[in-house]
């Protein structure tokens, strides 16, 4: 039931982040002055599944004066990373401090009470040695056996 109460917080959240964002926006379109401040930043994330990695990504860009320009597929050494670009970046320290407030919430609503420090509800298939989902080691393996057959 709590999980319940969170998504509904959340998307209570995420729906006053938009109307303000619109009006961020509208604001800066209809300004004689430029009220930009652009940045880029990466993302560390603390979201591990691909339900909450891409319900962040989508929360980011849906809301207006951001957007999520790149992702970093994650190892089981380094997290997954979304790069952001902000028009009303006050700093680069706050955008990464507004998106971890939109993660905290986030985790809270797919995990529970207890958020980033919860356990998520399914991880990734497969972890291997180096990468989460193993593609990228079993192509790295396949160029060097064929490297092999051709020293042969």
């Amino acid at each position: 039931m709590s999980r319940l109460w969170y998504l509904v917080s959340y998307v209570s959240w995420i729906v006053g982040e938009i109307l303000r964002g619109s009006v961020a926006v509208a604001a800066a379109t209809y300004s004689r002055r430029d009220r930009t401040s652009p940045a880029i930043v990466e993302y560390r994330l603390r979201a591990e599944t691909d339900l909450e990695i891409t319900a962040m990504a989508s929360s980011i860009t849906i809301t207006p004066g951001t957007l999520v320009v790149g992702t970093a597929h994650g190892t089981l050494r380094e997290p997954a990373s979304l790069f952001v670009h902000a028009v009303f970046a006050e700093g680069r320290e706050q955008v990464v401090a507004d998106l971890t407030e939109m993660e905290d919430r986030l985790l809270r609503a797919t995990r529970g009470r207890h958020g980033a420090e919860g356990t998520p509800i399914s991880r990734r298939n497969g972890p291997d040695e180096e990468f989460a989902d193993g593609h990228g080691l079993r192509l790295m393996d396949e160029y060097e056996n064929r490297g092999e057959q051709e020293e042969e």
